[in-house]
Formats: C-alpha cells, structure tokens, sequence
C-alpha cells in the first residue's frame, strides 16, 4: 500500500514541475519515484527499441515504452475498507501512460471512499527512443484519429499484451483479496481513452475476467456486441471529446441487450480530464460514479442492509 507522504511529495515534485510545462509541449522527464508496485510477470514487448522512459506534457508525468507490466495497491485506511474494489488503466492511445491523472490519483480518489483500488501499468506499443522521434508518431496518430471518415477503433493495435497483463492484475487481486480486503463479487475495472478501449476489450474478449462491473471514461463510443452476461456500465464522455462525435452506439448496445448501464454527457472538458478540472461541467463526474456504485450494491456486502 502506497504511503501517503510518499504520494505527497511525488506529486508536490510533479507539481513544481508542471508550473514550467502548462502549454502542452513535450518535455524530458527523470522517472519519478513511484508507488510500490508488484511486478506481474507477463513478459516483455517484442521489437522493443527503446527503455522505458518519461516525459511532461500538460502539467502531467507520462511513461512510455512500458516493457515489464505492474499493478500498485491503493488500499483505504484501517477500519474504512467497504470491500468494493477497482481496477484502474490509464490512457494514452496505448503507445504512453497517463499515469498519474488517470491512475495514482484516481486509485487515491477511490481508496479514500473506502473502495481498494489498482493501478496497472500495462504494456506498450513501442515508440522511438529519441523524444523527437516521439512527438512525430504523436503527430501522426493524433492527425488519423482527427480525419472525420477515420473510426478511432480501426487504429487500436493488437491488444494481446494489455489483456494478458489485464487478465494477470485480476487473477493477482483474487488470489490476495483476503490480504488487502476485496470481495471478488465486487471487483471492477475503470479505464480512462485508450484505458476505457482496454476495459472494454476485456470485458468482451476475456475469458477469465469476470468484472462485477466496468466504467470506460472518454472512450470510443461506437456499437459492440454485449454479451447477455456483460456487466453494468458507467459510461462518461464530454460533447467536445474529439472520440464523441455525437455517437452514443455502445451505450444503445448495452440497453439493447438489456444490461443496466449508466450514461453522463456533459458539456465540456474536451479529452483526458481525468478527475476533472475546476471549470468543466466534467469535473462532477466522479462523485455521480461513487453514488452510482452505491445504489447499485457495489459498497456493501452481498445480504447486507
């Protein structure tokens, strides 16, 4: 369980640094020191060129070319564990990790509402080594998936890896819920983009994952195929996200196979929001997600009044 003070002063770092870099430009970064982490075993990346390394873009760490895939435990306090319990993937298009505004403080977010959380540092697709070299793929994929005949899903690379480490997060967590406090029965998965696409992926694909239930945020929003089984949904996206383009297909999918599944549209907070930032009616998510699991049961054990 990582330690409060330590989270502090990671973040206090992160945000001394992030007063140099607000405007969105891309800048080296020496890997922070992170939270305690369990290292998940499921191999390397094939074709791999380059380390893992970081890098500062909006006020935000991000790590790329992810080799060895981890899973770090939020646990709540003593005495304030409810047994819900999350697994968090962060998003960026698969080929980096937004791993603190869309991991660690989330994870944190959650853990303090009692609700045991998981951050996974999945496998990535390989970028170049050179920070240049970097930013040019960026360019490239932001400018396919900004086409308006292009379907972001077509630009999804093969997920095999992501739902290995997925898969081996879930079975880490079963196989230690006595220790950190988790009711299998109330295991879910939120994702945040490309996070969202790998909580969908392995709700769709998994044959071992059996998320109790899943909350893709600002992910595609195409049609699926859902299983009669699939689990419900909470479902978040802000109509200036360029994957909304007015599309509410995999909300209708789940209603059309009759699962019950939750949908919040607001009006702005464009693309990665994360928590939410102060001015967005996006910023008022995350308390309708606690709520939303509240009344669904997920906050209290099976039986219990």
């Amino acid at each position: 369980m990582p330690q409060l003070p330590l989270l502090l002063s990671t973040l206090l770092l992160m945000c001394a640094q992030a007063s140099q870099a607000q405007d969105g430009t891309i800048r080296p970064l020496a890997p922070p020191t992170e939270p305690p982490s369990i290292v998940l075993g499921t191999g390397g990346v094939e074709q791999q060129p380059a380390p893992e390394s970081w890098f500062h873009q909006w006020g935000q760490p991000m790590v790329r070319n992810v080799s060895t895939a981890t899973l770090t435990p939020f646990l709540p306090a003593p005495g304030k564990a409810n047994g819900a319990a999350v697994l968090v993937a962060p998003g960026g298009g698969y080929r980096w990790l937004a791993i603190n505004h869309e991991g660690w403080q989330v994870a944190q977010a959650l853990a303090d509402q009692g609700i045991a959380a998981f951050v996974l540092k999945y496998r990535l697709q390989p970028t170049p080594a050179s920070l240049d070299g970097f930013k040019q793929s960026m360019d490239r994929m932001f400018a396919a998936v900004g086409t308006s005949d292009a379907n972001p899903r077509a630009l999804v690379p093969n997920l095999d890896n992501q739902l290995a480490d997925a898969e081996a997060a879930y079975a880490l967590i079963l196989s230690r819920a006595k220790d950190w406090g988790v009711d299998p029965q109330r295991l879910g998965m939120v994702g945040f983009s490309a996070g969202a696409g790998l909580t969908l992926h392995s709700t769709l694909n998994s044959k071992t994952m059996k998320l109790a239930f899943i909350g893709p945020i600002y992910g595609g929003m195409g049609p699926v195929a859902v299983p009669k089984n699939a689990p419900p949904m909470f479902n978040v996206i802000a109509t200036d996200d360029f994957l909304f383009r007015g599309q509410t297909g995999i909300v209708k999918s789940w209603f059309d196979a009759g699962r019950p599944v939750e949908f919040h549209l607001f009006q702005n907070g464009g693309h990665g929001f994360g928590l939410g930032y102060p001015g967005y009616t996006s910023n008022g998510w995350f308390p309708l997600f606690t709520r939303w699991l509240d009344v669904n049961g997920f906050l209290k054990p099976a039986g219990a009044k």
